[in-house]
């Protein structure tokens, strides 16, 4: 068997990738994360994540005036970071709809539904690097072979980490960045 040559995007510079360099990338397929200056190339996703996703997006809206909820776009944390949360709630004066990105300033929440191959990213990488940008909100969602569970972060601002406030499994209730509250069972129905 020959092996196949690499696409030229493939090959890294010597200094490692730049965020703006994600929008500018002949042929990268979707979802390509930037995440200390390596690409990331995201595997297709199973049932579960694409279902949990389609609850929420119904379920986190309506959202209050000063927010929307973003799905599966960058937030551009730095030269070299640039990861793809699977939801975001951000201000709503910070949406033009021609952004592929937005700065963590704006960025209330980050949602990320873990899948088998990305385990170590969403539960270690990500989050630290979401807590050291600022970003107020972090929910971790993993499938424990019987639903969702979903670990919800907060930030503590002295030492910019997350803390857990809570651990949701058939229910999700909270009160921040607002008020929801979400049946977790209903991601069998979407």
């Amino acid at each position: 068997m020959c092996a196949q040559p690499v696409p030229d995007w493939l090959i890294p510079p010597t200094e490692g990738f730049r965020a703006e360099d994600l929008d500018n990338l002949p042929d990268l397929p979707p979802h390509t994360e930037l995440i200390d200056g390596s690409l990331v190339l995201v595997s297709p996703q199973k049932g579960f994540h694409s279902a949990v996703l389609d609850l929420l997006t119904i379920r986190m809206r309506p959202v209050p005036e000063q927010y929307r909820v973003r799905r599966e776009m960058t937030v551009t944390l730095g030269p070299k970071q640039r990861p793809e949360p699977d939801m975001m709630v951000v201000d709503a004066d910070a949406v033009d709809n021609q952004q592929s990105s937005f700065p963590p300033d704006v960025v209330k929440l980050v949602v990320e539904v873990v899948s088998p191959e990305s385990i170590e990213r969403d539960r270690l990488r990500k989050p630290l690097l979401y807590a050291q940008a600022g970003i107020p909100h972090f929910w971790r969602i993993e499938d424990n072979g019987d639903g969702p569970v979903v670990y919800v972060h907060e930030l503590e601002p002295a030492t910019l980490c997350y803390v857990v406030t809570g651990i949701y499994h058939d229910r999700l209730k909270v009160d921040l960045p607002y008020t929801m509250d979400i049946d977790l069972n209903e991601y069998r129905r979407m």
